[in-house]
Formats: C-alpha cells, sequence, structure tokens
C-alpha cells in the first residue's frame, strides 16, 4: 500500500522571501495600467491578503475602479463589477429564484440564478448611489461567506475581496453608510489627485492607441496561501495592547480618554477597530518583509482603520477637524506599552506537496531585539509560489 508523501517544512525565511517576490511582481502587473497611486495599492493589497475589505473615497477619474478592475487581471479569480444605482434591489446582488417551464411536459422547475456576489474579487462601484437596504445585501456575504435567498442559505467561494467605491460624501445624489455598514469595512482608503508628473503620465498614456498586457500571476491557492500566512505572523502582547490602547482611546465616554476625544469625536471605534489593527500590521510586516509586528506597522494602519470608525462632532467641524486630524493627534498621545519578556509565536510553514499549504504554529522564544527591523529578502531566484504550486 503505497504512504502519503511526507510533508515538506518551509523555513520563514523562504515564505515571507516568496510573498514578497508575490507583491514585487503583483504590483508591477497593476503599474502597467496604474500610474502612482502607491499608498493606496499597497493598503489594497494588505486588505486582500488580511481577508477583509476596503472602501475607497476620492473624486472621480482618480482610478478607484480602474485599480480594482486591473488587479483582477493581475489575479487568475472570477471577477465581478456591482454598479450601485438608485433603483439597485437586494436580489440584483444576491440573485434570485426563477422558473423555468419545460415545454414538452408543461412542468414548472425553481431555480436560484446566482447573482454577482459570487466571485471572488467584488467592485461594488458608487456604494453610495443606492439605499441602505440595498448596501445590506452585501453584508452577510462579506462577513459570513454566505448568502441566504428565499430562505436557502449558499456559501461563497473563498477568496473573497470587496473594494467598495464611495464619491467624497459632500457630493449630491448619495446616501451616507450607516456606521453599522461602515464597520464591515477593514479599511477605508482616501485617495488624492495625482502629482503634476503623475497627472502627465496618465494624460499621455490615456490618449494613446495602447493597451498594457497585464498578465495573471497568482492564482486562488497562492492568495489562501498568503492569507494563512499573514494570521500566523506574531504580534507581541505589548503591541496587542498598544492596538486596543488606541482604539479605546477613540472612545469619548472612557475615563482615561484624551482631552480633546471628549471635545471632538461623538463615538469611537469598537473591538472591530483593535482586530483589523493587528490584521493589518501583520500583513503590511509580511508584505514589507520583516518575520514580525512592529509599532510602525499599527501606527501606519491607524488612519485607514479607524477614521471610518470614529464620528467627530459639530465642534470638531466648526474648528474644521476631521478624522485624519482626530487620529494624528491620538497616535502622538497614546504612548507605545514597554515591551516586555514574552513568549513569542514563531512560523513553521508546512507545506503538502502537490496541495494548497497548510501553516503550523510553533511557540519560541523570541531572539529579535525590540525595534530590529530584519533584512529584506532577496527579489530574485525563485518565484513566490509555495512547492507544487505555479503561475497563473
Amino acid at each position: 500500500m503505497p504512504t502519503a508523501p511526507s510533508p515538506i517544512t518551509m523555513t520563514p525565511e523562504e515564505a515571507v522571501r516568496r510573498v514578497c517576490r508575490a507583491r514585487e511582481v503583483l504590483t508591477n502587473e497593476i503599474h502597467k495600467v496604474i500610474i502612482g497611486q502607491d499608498e493606496m495599492i499597497e493598503q489594497l493589497l494588505i486588505a486582500l491578503f488580511a481577508r477583509g475589505h476596503c472602501l475607497t473615497i476620492g473624486a472621480p477619474g482618480v482610478a478607484k475602479t480602474r485599480t480594482i478592475s486591473t488587479l483582477a487581471q493581475a489575479l487568475h479569480v472570477k471577477y465581478s463589477r456591482i454598479q450601485f444605482t438608485p433603483d439597485l434591489v437586494p436580489s440584483d446582488i444576491t440573485g434570485m429564484e426563477i422558473v423555468d417551464e419545460d415545454t414538452s411536459t408543461g412542468r414548472r422547475i425553481a431555480r436560484f440564478e446566482r447573482g454577482p456576489i459570487f466571485a471572488n474579487l467584488i467592485l461594488a462601484d458608487d456604494i453610495s448611489r443606492t439605499s441602505p437596504k440595498t448596501q445590506s445585501a452585501l453584508l452577510q456575504a462579506m462577513q459570513e461567506y454566505q448568502v441566504t435567498a428565499s430562505g436557502t442559505t449558499y456559501d461563497l467561494d473563498r477568496p473573497l475581496f470587496v473594494m467598495a467605491t464611495q464619491p467624497p460624501v459632500e457630493q449630491e445624489g448619495t446616501f451616507s453608510l450607516p456606521k453599522a455598514h461602515l464597520d464591515r469595512f477593514m479599511l477605508s482608503i482616501n485617495i488624492g489627485y495625482p502629482t503634476r508628473q503623475e497627472e502627465c503620465a496618465i494624460v499621455n498614456a490615456t490618449t494613446q492607441d495602447a493597451t498594457a498586457d497585464v498578465r495573471a500571476v497568482l492564482r486562488i491557492r497562492d492568495i489562501l496561501w498568503i492569507q494563512k500566512l499573514v494570521r500566523q505572523i506574531p504580534a507581541a502582547p505589548h503591541l496587542v495592547e498598544y492596538a486596543v490602547n488606541l482604539v479605546r482611546a477613540t472612545r469619548p465616554n472612557e475615563p482615561d480618554a484624551p482631552q480633546f476625544v471628549k471635545q471632538w469625536l461623538t463615538a469611537g471605534a469598537g473591538p472591530r477597530g483593535a482586530q483589523y489593527l493587528i490584521l493589518g500590521a501583520k500583513a503590511r510586516a509580511l508584505l514589507k518583509g520583516r518575520f514580525a509586528v512592529h509599532a510602525a506597522d499599527v501606527r501606519a494602519l491607524a488612519k485607514p482603520v479607524l477614521r471610518h470608525r470614529i464620528i467627530t462632532n459639530f465642534k470638531a467641524a466648526a474648528e474644521g477637524v476631521g478624522a485624519d486630524q482626530v487620529i494624528e493627534q491620538l497616535v502622538k498621545s497614546v504612548p507605545e506599552p514597554a515591551n516586555g519578556a514574552h513568549d513569542t509565536p514563531a512560523l513553521v510553514v508546512v507545506t503538502d506537496p502537490g496541495n494548497a499549504p497548510q501553516i503550523a504554529r510553533e511557540t519560541l522564544r523570541s531572539t529579535t531585539p525590540a525595534g530590529e527591523t530584519a533584512a529584506p529578502p532577496p527579489s530574485g531566484g525563485q518565484g513566490p509560489w509555495p512547492p507544487g504550486v505555479e503561475p497563473a
């Protein structure tokens, strides 16, 4: 009787190097079409590999829609676009029951016609153009990876990544997303106008009869492997405490909340804020070629994670203070807890030959000094894919 092949243990250095290579080739493919917007692309990949969803806010023409469609071309996944309009109804997103009639027997059979939510990469374009009732059709799918229609629950394939676009709230004809809906998005990405040099390059590239050839460089199992690896990146207890302290400091009713928070905020972030701060920091650390989370990763994710989870009051509006200004002052005022001696989880990557990788954890005492940055892995050599997984 043949025995199963023994698993191959991949070193943490090799795993991180391959993820860095995956980020490099994926970013290069996106930049064949998108000029500039490096911060948006980085945060987009963080949300994708952290199993989150993102909301992008910006004026028309700043490449919100084009970026996600280009990302879909660079990934070998199923992609769908939902254009939100005032007359859109929930069944237009989830799907509906359709009755088919057999012309030979006259028998009628009901079947479920799947909607555009049954995809891996979903663009919810202009999500604020439709009513909250229709917006809520995305909630169950984003949180539970399921859709319920006509009393039947259908499982969605993974990975599932929703990117919603939204024009600035001051524009007419929009419905503000309720706070419960906003909380489902891991990141809120603000997209500004390009620089003068980038805008000249955009005009030059889009007024010629030439198209970029974007290759699909990652498959579904590659994405799932990276998503699993992100969850295994260690975060020291004092950094988890730091993320929790940042989130709790946004709540004006907390006795130890900073005075400016009590003056400018009506409501603060919930527990999802701290969860996404750590998950985003893990993804950022991995994409930067590091084996553990640093405080800089948490601070870098503070704005996109918290800006849509806090509500400023009239006093803040009268003084011209927005959510980003509050978060900037918050990061300055909340100190990072001292790093003590803790047992930190380390990576042990186990790959099953020919199948999607499996990742295990082993608790080891960390030997990396606090604040030390690991050297970035080399960009050359083999591709980012684990053994048995080839590029699309």
